[in-house]
């Protein structure tokens, strides 16, 4: 009993070093929801369209609506250092939303929320983590601005890369974290 209390602890106390982060964004592109469901949907894809997705690797399967996959992810980004985590995929509602749990040098929550605004698609990531480099959880009081810039980075390439895949308009990009 003991020594469950001071494993407890202890995982606590790593939690409570690790730097956490809210950071959403919204994407507007003039494509059918179903055509962005799919490539979102499909990550073994990214790399091809989505400039800081190095790899993605798949590492088990899910059922028939991708539930329970689990992908490798590692990516790079406008600043020198890259990152690799696991994504679980934990629900698919097509052509709606798709959910993951990440665990690895980022952990947390992932989700996708895909809407039609008129002719418009908009498509919103929030992107619930914290980060495990220990260097990155020890800057991040000095930090986070610039880490919240570069995902910012990430995410914009990502958006103009999907809509160059499937051929339509990028319309915006927008930051809505702080």
């Amino acid at each position: 009993m003991v020594e469950q209390r001071e494993a407890a602890r202890a995982a606590n106390n790593r939690d409570a070093d690790r730097a956490r982060y809210r950071l959403v964004t919204e994407w507007r592109i003039d494509a059918p929801l179903d055509a962005l469901f799919d490539a979102l949907s499909t990550p073994a894809d990214w790399p091809a369209w989505w400039r800081y997705v190095d790899r993605v690797e798949p590492v088990a399967q899910g059922d028939a609506h991708g539930i329970g996959a689990v992908w490798r992810y590692t990516w790079s980004s406008r600043l020198p250092y890259r990152l690799t985590f696991d994504m679980t995929t934990t629900r698919s509602d097509r052509p709606h939303a798709i959910e993951g749990a990440a665990r690895g040098e980022l952990s947390g929550i992932g989700c996708w929320r895909l809407a039609s605004d008129g002719d418009v698609s908009c498509v919103r990531y929030t992107w619930l983590v914290d980060t495990g480099k220990r260097w990155m959880n020890v800057a991040a009081p000095l930090f986070a601005a610039l880490f919240a810039w570069n995902h910012d980075q990430v995410m914009k390439a990502g958006g103009e890369g999907l809509a160059r895949r499937l051929g339509v308009r990028f319309i915006a990009h927008r930051r809505l974290h702080d």
